[in-house]
């Protein structure tokens, strides 16, 4: 099939594979997460083996979840269907509000990764090149950004941009890249740590400690995993960029392979994850590794150069991945809020020549553009309600699902949720906890004063442009 085959209506491209699918999904996921911050989730954990059980369950706790979107993608796959599935079992205003939750905690994204480039580049390259850091354009909130930085990872960005202009298939070609750069960096990590290191570096496997901006709160094992655990959503978000696309399948695409794929993508994600904390936590003793400023980059500059300056590339290409499958993920879950009437009607139109959405395209170029200007420190308390929006909007598909399975019991569904009935109550079940967590005062993830601010702002904007979009379109009928 041609790459300019399109949709019978809508226009968009029908190129994309099971294994761009998964590309898609992996890369949204991994991004650097494992470079900046393996250190934290040791020190929080208090020690490698509770981070890595945490990141296990986390992984087996989500796949519910990715089997609930599986079935839903399957059976209507369309851009953005989370819209549609919310609609059509609770209605107009609670998909709304779904989908524009899911849009704040994907939008957010774009931006914070293109500022994760910036802080990359200044804080590593910079030791390397001075001049990287000669010259600064201000302080915003404590962190200072400088131009260089800045015209760097604008550039990263405004590639990311280019190729979602040109439509999903140029995107997936630059996702299936950067799946590869992650996994070349994870087996230089199982290298080094085969060679230079030892399995008795990973004990003691339970400790307190203080690292160089966290210490361990837990004061054993259970808590110590708990602790871990209750970071973990944040770090698997993104298997949702799987379904947002599905529109733009290939002709002739397996849906049952397709429904596995996003199981699929979580439990490599996590596999991933578990060998990076072991590789790093086994190069040299833990305890001392926690020790460095992003310490999974300084351990490696103490043993070679070349190392350090080959996993520094690949973690300042990391955050393309996010960046790439939440740009395009976001612009189809506006896309279909646009189709559904509950964004202006622009949002619905699709270029003739890419297949790709306009003005969600270029809402979100300016969004992520604005990025590298903010400085670090900009954007921290959205990660939680990134975190929390993105889990909402998960658990309400999960409750969609289940309801469907009663009020469409005929739809023709090529992969179901093993388990049935059951297996769907689980992923709502685990939806509801997580979020529990993150709303629940004195959780460890509790949402800060600052964040509810953000979601309470966020929703009334919300509700605002819902109400005066329909008021316009009651006017024009």
């Amino acid at each position: 099939m041609s790459e300019q085959t399109q949709t019978a209506a809508g226009g968009m491209k029908k190129t994309l594979s099971i294994w761009n699918f998964f590309t898609i999904g992996f890369g949204a996921i991994i991004g650097t997460g494992w470079v900046l911050l393996v250190g934290d989730w040791m020190v929080i954990g208090g020690g490698p083996i509770a981070a890595m059980i945490a990141f296990a369950i986390g992984a087996v706790f989500l796949l519910p979840i990715g089997a609930v979107f599986g079935e839903l993608t399957a059976a209507i796959p369309i851009s953005g269907g989370i819209i549609e599935y919310v609609d059509r079992t609770f209605g107009s205003t609670v998909s709304y509000v779904t989908g524009w939750f899911l849009a704040l905690g994907n939008g957010i994204l774009c931006p914070w990764e293109a500022i994760a480039i910036s802080t990359l580049v200044s804080d590593m390259f910079g030791d390397l090149f001075p001049i990287l850091r000669s010259v600064k354009l201000y302080t915003i909130m404590g962190a200072d950004v400088y131009l260089f930085p800045t015209i760097v990872a604008l550039g990263f960005a405004f590639y990311v941009i280019f190729l979602n202009f040109k439509g999903a298939s140029a995107a997936a070609k630059l996702q299936a890249f950067l799946t590869k750069a992650l996994l070349g960096g994870m087996l230089l990590a199982m290298g080094i740590s085969f060679v230079k290191g030892g399995p008795s570096n990973i004990l003691p496997t339970f400790t307190q400690v203080n690292g160089t901006t966290t210490m361990t709160k837990a004061d054993n094992m259970f808590a110590g995993v708990i602790s871990v655990l209750v970071m973990t959503p944040f770090f698997y978000a993104g298997f949702d960029t799987i379904p947002q696309q599905a529109e733009e399948a290939a002709e002739g695409l397996d849906w049952n392979k397709f429904g596995k794929v996003i199981g699929l993508a979580l439990l490599a994600a996590g596999g991933f994850y578990m060998v990076c904390i072991y590789s790093f936590g086994t190069i040299i003793p833990w305890t001392e590794f926690i020790q460095n400023n992003v310490p999974a980059l300084a351990c490696l500059r103490n043993i070679n150069m070349f190392l350090y300056v080959a996993m520094l590339i690949i973690a300042t290409l990391g955050p393309m991945g996010p960046m790439n499958s939440f740009y395009g993920a976001t612009s189809r879950i506006m896309l279909a809020m646009g189709r559904k009437g509950q964004l202006p009607a622009s949002f619905a139109e699709i270029d003739p020549k890419s297949g790709a959405p306009k003005m969600a395209n270029i809402l979100l170029a300016v969004l992520t553009l604005v990025g590298p200007f903010l400085g670090k420190n900009m954007l921290v308390s959205l990660t939680n309600v990134s975190a929390l929006a993105f889990i909402f909007s998960c658990t309400m598909v999960s409750f969609a699902c289940l309801r469907m399975r009663f009020t469409e019991p005929d739809l023709p569904r090529p992969y179901k949720v093993p388990g049935g009935k059951f297996g769907i109550a689980l992923a709502c079940l685990a939806g509801t906890i997580i979020v529990g967590l993150m709303v629940v005062p004195f959780s460890p993830a509790a949402l800060t004063p600052v964040e509810w601010v953000i979601v309470l702002v966020w929703l009334v904007i919300g509700l605002s442009l819902y109400g005066v979009n329909k008021a316009l379109q009651n006017k024009k009928h």
